[in-house]
C-alpha cells in the first residue's frame, strides 16, 4: 500500500472534480484523522460538510460581487434606535426576507440621510446570503441602462435579466428627474416584475410629490399604483444621521471636555 501515491491521486481526482478545499487541505485532514482517531466516515463527513460551506460562500460572495452594491453596508451595523419609528418596527418583517419570497415590495420613503439606503442594502445582502440574485442601481443609471439597451436592440436581453432577480433594489428615486421618455421606459421596465418578483425603491419624496420627478400625472399614477400594491411602505422621515453627527462633531470641539 503506497499512501503517499494514494494521496497524490486524491488530490489530483479533487483538481478535476474541482474541490479545493480536498485539494489544498487534504494533508491537514488526514493528520487531525490520525490524532483524533475519526473513522473514515467521520473524515468523510467533515471534508463534504467543509466543502459544502466554502461553495456557500464562494457563490454568496459572488452574488454579492454581481449585485454591484456601491458600498457594502451590513444589517449589524445598522443603529436601530437611531431609526425613525416605521422603520424599526417594519424590519424584523423585512429581515426575515419574506416579502422577497412572496414577490412583495418594499418603498423606503423619507428625507435624506435616514438610513434608507442602508437598510435597502443589508437587506440585499441578507438576501445574497440565502442565495437569492439581487440587482443594485440608482434609477438615474437604470434609465441609462434601459436608454442604451433600446438603442443597440438589446432590450429584451436585458429585460429578461431583470425579470429574473430575485430582489431589484432601485436607490434615489427623486434625485434626477426624468423626461416624459424616461419615464414611460422606467414604468414599463419596472412594470415587468409587478406582482411577481420584489423590488425595494428609496425614495426622498412622499408619493404625492412624484410628479416633480416625472411631469406625466397618470403615468406617475400608474406607477405609484404598480409599485404599491401590497407593499411594505416604510416611512423614513426623521432627523439625518450625518446631520447628528455632524451636529456632534461640533459639540465636542466647543465642549471638548463634555464627556470626560
Amino acid at each position: 500500500m503506497n499512501t503517499d501515491n494514494d494521496l497524490k491521486i486524491i488530490k489530483r481526482a479533487a483538481s478535476e472534480l474541482k474541490l479545493p478545499l480536498f485539494r489544498d487541505s487534504l494533508d491537514d485532514y488526514v493528520t487531525r484523522f490520525a490524532e483524533e482517531a475519526w473513522s473514515v466516515q467521520h473524515l468523510l463527513a467533515v471534508m463534504m460538510s467543509d466543502q459544502l460551506e466554502l461553495r456557500a460562500e464562494n457563490r454568496r460572495r459572488t452574488l454579492v460581487r454581481r449585485a454591484e452594491f456601491p458600498q457594502l453596508k451590513y444589517m449589524a451595523e445598522l443603529m436601530v434606535d437611531e431609526l425613525p419609528q416605521d422603520a424599526r418596527i417594519a424590519l424584523p418583517s423585512l429581515k426575515s426576507l419574506d416579502f422577497i419570497r412572496k414577490g412583495r415590495n418594499v418603498v423606503l420613503y423619507g428625507n435624506p440621510g435616514t438610513g434608507k439606503t442602508h437598510i435597502a442594502t443589508a437587506l440585499g445582502i441578507e438576501a445574497c446570503a440565502k442565495g437569492m440574485s439581487v440587482l443594485f442601481t440608482s434609477v438615474p443609471r437604470l434609465i441609462t441602462r434601459i436608454k442604451e439597451a433600446r438603442d443597440t436592440r438589446n432590450l429584451r436581453a436585458l429585460e429578461n435579466k431583470f425579470i429574473n432577480y430575485d430582489l431589484v433594489i432601485c436607490d434615489e428615486f427623486g434625485y434626477v428627474s426624468c423626461d416624459k421618455e424616461a419615464g414611460e421606459l422606467l414604468f414599463n421596465h419596472l412594470s415587468l416584475r409587478a406582482g411577481k418578483k420584489s423590488i425595494i425603491i428609496t425614495t426622498n419624496l412622499a408619493f404625492n410629490r412624484w410628479n416633480e420627478i416625472i411631469a406625466d400625472k397618470v403615468l406617475v399614477a400608474a406607477m405609484v399604483d404598480r409599485l404599491t400594491h401590497k407593499a411594505f411602505l416604510v416611512n423614513m422621515t426623521g432627523e439625518s444621521f450625518r446631520l447628528k453627527e455632524t451636529k456632534k462633531m461640533i459639540e465636542n470641539q466647543i465642549n471638548p471636555n463634555k464627556n470626560i
